[in-house]
């Protein structure tokens, strides 16, 4: 052996000896590293949480409520008048009614006292009572509620400076970024938990009218309803507003209303104590892959129209049906939930830009945005007098020669099957959007009317046969209502 080679393997030796010896402190200063950023980012979120807490109140609602029928008819049973006498029934009107309390969280938005809560919080609310951070409490007052968003506005007089918030733009919120959620459930102290975003533009959910909830995986508890969600700057980008829960208690899934959506409807309270929404004036579904492949387009995405109502902004702007709109001036649509959340949010009398393909080629036409009338929201929902099989889940509409081109049901008659509610009866059997209904309880139908008639004849309210078609073939599935 060599002595520069004898060297070279010596000088080998003692690398690795030193760093063997040097290994448990370079691990060390590792670790301290590691403990160090998590420090940081836990001083963060306490920061956060420590200039928001203030302005987080609890809110105590008492309400009247009529007894229900049921529960009058248990106690007017005549067992308890042999014992109590007949002065024990439920003959006084005062007597059929009880108090009812509730409780939940909401956040002072600004000077003025005017604190952003949940509609179900407040709703019917006779008398509100709310605790600040000090423990005060302090009477509150209804400014409005919006129902069909689960959004409410209340205010507070006070004599002394109120901590607020800053509201953010749940529009700049991304999927994945750390959120903080807030409430003060019980107006003894508050309660905090973190997590991510995990989706945003959640529809469909079931909860409410209008829904665009922003889900979390921070716990959102029943008394934390209304409280506000945060990004880690300090700023509300939601509130709180529901867990998902088959059993009752947290699985990890929770929903909140995007602050964006709360402060049109908190501007709308404020100046008119009601909401006013915006109305194009047609039916709409999403397109799915079948139906992408059956207009001609490459992909699936935005929003087939299915129908357009006469003397409506979508009719005055020569919107068609079977036009897809991909579009909403410069935002690109997701789904038909979102162009729908989108024209309610905007002010009756804006003109917007609907970025269209018909007939496979690129259209841009310009709508005036109408007031959403007062019955839309049956219309909409298609109430049992407009459409017979809502309560099974169903939303259908009349076959046009136009959409038996399209749908490849040339030569077919009866009704299509626009919209499918998950979670429905009709859900659960595997109904879904483009199917043909050719039968009703065995009778052929080809429009709504018929329909109508069929299920009024028939008594089908608990439940209906259908005969469906399927490509070349047909076959008979039987829908529930439990």
């Amino acid at each position: 052996m060599t002595k520069s080679r004898q060297l070279t393997i010596n000088a080998i030796v003692m690398l690795t000896a030193s760093f063997l010896l040097l290994a448990p402190f370079i691990a060390n200063a590792k670790d301290s590293k590691d403990i160090e950023l998590l420090d940081r980012s836990a001083k963060a979120f306490s920061r956060v949480v420590k200039d928001v807490k203030p302005a987080v109140v609890h809110i105590a609602v008492e309400s009247t409520v009529e007894m229900s029928p049921e529960y009058k008819q248990f106690f007017n049973n005549p067992f308890f008048e042999r014992f109590f006498g007949p002065q024990y029934r439920f003959q006084d009107p005062h007597r059929r009614k009880r108090q009812q309390q509730g409780m939940g969280s909401g956040v002072i938005i600004d000077k003025e006292g005017h604190i952003l809560t949940n509609n179900h919080v407040v709703e019917k609310a006779e008398k509100i009572t709310v605790t600040l951070s000090d423990k005060t409490e302090v009477e509150g007052k209804l400014i409005g509620t919006d129902p069909k968003s689960d959004v409410a506005l209340i205010k507070i007089d006070v004599d002394h400076d109120l901590p607020v918030v800053e509201l953010g733009d749940s529009e700049a919120l991304e999927v994945g970024e750390w959120v903080i959620a807030i409430g003060n459930p019980f107006g003894l102290s508050q309660t905090v938990t973190v997590g991510v975003v995990s989706a945003k533009g959640r529809s469909q959910v079931g909860i409410n009218e209008y829904e665009n909830f922003i889900q979390t995986d921070a716990a959102i508890n029943p008394g934390n309803s209304g409280g506000p969600l945060l990004n880690i700057h300090g700023q509300v980008i939601g509130i709180n507003s529901a867990l998902y829960s088959r059993t009752g208690g947290y699985m990890g899934i929770g929903f909140a209303i995007p602050i964006n959506m709360a402060k049109f409807i908190k501007e709308q309270l404020l100046k008119n104590g009601s909401v006013t929404r915006g109305y194009l004036g047609v039916g709409i579904q999403d397109v799915d892959e079948g139906l992408a492949e059956s207009f001609g387009l490459e992909k699936a995405g935005g929003v087939l129209i299915t129908d357009v109502q006469d003397d409506t902004p979508a009719s005055k702007a020569g919107v068609k049906s079977q036009d897809i709109i991909v579009k909403l001036d410069d935002i690109a649509l997701q789904d038909s939930q979102d162009l729908r959340n989108r024209i309610a949010q905007t002010i009756p009398g804006t003109s917007v830009v609907l970025h269209i393909v018909r007939d496979g080629k690129p259209v841009e036409l310009t709508v005036t945005i109408g007031e959403q009338p007062a019955d839309f929201g049956s219309v909409a929902q298609g109430g049992p007098g407009a459409n017979p099989l809502s309560p099974f889940g169903l939303i259908v509409q009349e076959l046009t020669p136009d959409l038996a081109e399209q749908l490849g049901y040339k030569g077919r008659r009866g009704l299509i099957i626009s919209e499918v509610e998950p979670g429905s009866p009709a859900a659960e059997i595997g109904l879904k959007s483009g199917l043909l209904i050719e039968e009703v309880q065995k009778v052929q139908v080809t429009s709504m009317e018929e329909l109508k008639q069929v299920m009024q004849q028939t008594d089908a309210t608990n439940r209906v046969l259908l005969r469906i078609r399927v490509g070349q073939n047909s076959r008979y599935v039987v829908l529930k209502n439990n």
